[in-house]
């Protein structure tokens, strides 16, 4: 069953596990008063409430594209949910966040092999998890667990799918999957980014065959009302802030 605004009651804020990263894995963003962790993996982690957030997994996008006659090796799916076993035995989070296009298209979940259904029960154990509506993944979906929402409303951040225009304090979206380039050493270099004003948020795609949108769109600057946001890369070992009007287009 979906309901149109999820609200989870505050956790007991006593420790039960829940990781420290290595200073090579993340770095804190400060968001409407909030301090999160941004993993380089492009996953957001809020320290305080136990949360994992991650976004735009398009999983089975390798079988959908086999559909179309598009060949793709049919790993993507295999490799997307191993870097989330990385991330959830990182930080050990009370409840995980898909915020959205978790599966390329609404027959995902039933193209899921035996063995990816098995990983997906054995991440969700011991842990509350939900997954936020997606323009590709639009209704809930049965043998994948979990609960099902188009929302989130917790404290004061919200998570949802598609950003806002003009998005208001502390809204966490996924959708745009944003990619910045620069120079560097001579070359471009183009990689997933945080992108972020301090009040919202958009959030790198995790997926391993999922695509970007340079943040020098006009799709950006419609959710921060300018360029005037910040570009957090993910490097090799640490996340890289540039001013987004600095990026190459």
């Amino acid at each position: 069953m979906r309901v149109g605004m999820f609200h989870t009651p505050t956790p007991d804020p006593s420790p039960q596990g829940g990781g420290e990263p290595s200073s090579f894995d993340a770095g804190e963003i400060q968001l409407a008063g909030v301090t999160l962790v941004a993993d380089r993996a492009g996953a957001l982690y809020w320290p305080d409430q136990g949360l994992l957030v991650v976004s735009d997994l398009h999983l089975e996008k390798g079988s959908s594209f086999a559909r179309r006659g598009m060949l793709l090796p049919p790993y993507d799916t295999g490799a997307t949910l191993g870097l989330l076993g990385q991330l959830i035995a990182r930080y050990a989070p009370r409840l995980v966040i898909a915020l959205g296009d978790s599966f390329h298209d609404g027959d995902g979940p039933a193209r899921l092999s035996d063995t990816d259904r098995t990983t997906l029960v054995d991440l969700q154990r011991g842990r509350d998890w939900l997954w936020i509506a997606g323009n590709h993944d639009p209704e809930p979906a049965e043998g994948i667990g979990g609960h099902f929402a188009t929302i989130l409303a917790l404290g004061p951040l919200t998570f949802r799918h598609e950003p806002s225009r003009n998005a208001p304090d502390g809204e966490i979206s996924g959708h745009l999957h944003p990619m910045a380039r620069i120079a560097s050493r001579g070359r471009a270099v183009a990689r997933r980014c945080f992108a972020t004003d301090g009040r919202a948020m958009v959030m790198p795609a995790c997926g391993a065959y999922a695509g970007g949108l340079n943040v020098r769109h006009a799709a950006f600057s419609v959710v921060f009302g300018s360029r005037a946001f910040t570009a957090h890369m993910l490097g090799d070992r640490r996340l890289y802030a540039f001013a987004a009007k600095d990026c190459l287009g």
